[in-house]
């Protein structure tokens, strides 16, 4: 997966178009990234230690991780990402600015 924990993307489709966010978790099995405060839904929740009263709350959900691009460091624009290899090390690069990710 091009997309790893702490990469900063922009939503490209679906109802969170344009929205920004930084990646909190990657779901390797399922090809999913989630993003905080972005593709959110409503749960319904019954009285417990965790919520008192109950009711209705919003959680981010996991998306797709083909519905995010990475936004560019220096540019400040989306990109892609691809691989280069330099001796025995793997390392991601913005294909826009060829400069490395990190």
């Amino acid at each position: 997966m091009k997309i790893k924990k702490g990469d900063k993307v922009r939503i490209i489709t679906g109802k969170d178009k344009g929205r920004e966010g930084v990646v909190e978790k990657i779901y390797e099995n399922k090809n999913k990234v989630l993003i905080p405060a972005v593709n959110m839904y409503k749960k319904h929740v019954k009285k417990s230690d965790e919520f008192p009263n109950g009711g209705i709350i919003e959680l981010p959900r996991a998306m797709n991780v083909s519905n995010v691009m990475l936004i560019s460091q220096s540019t400040k624009k989306v990109t892609r990402v691809g691989y280069v290899i330099e001796g025995n090390k793997k390392f991601r690069i913005e294909k826009k600015t060829n400069e490395r990710i990190k």
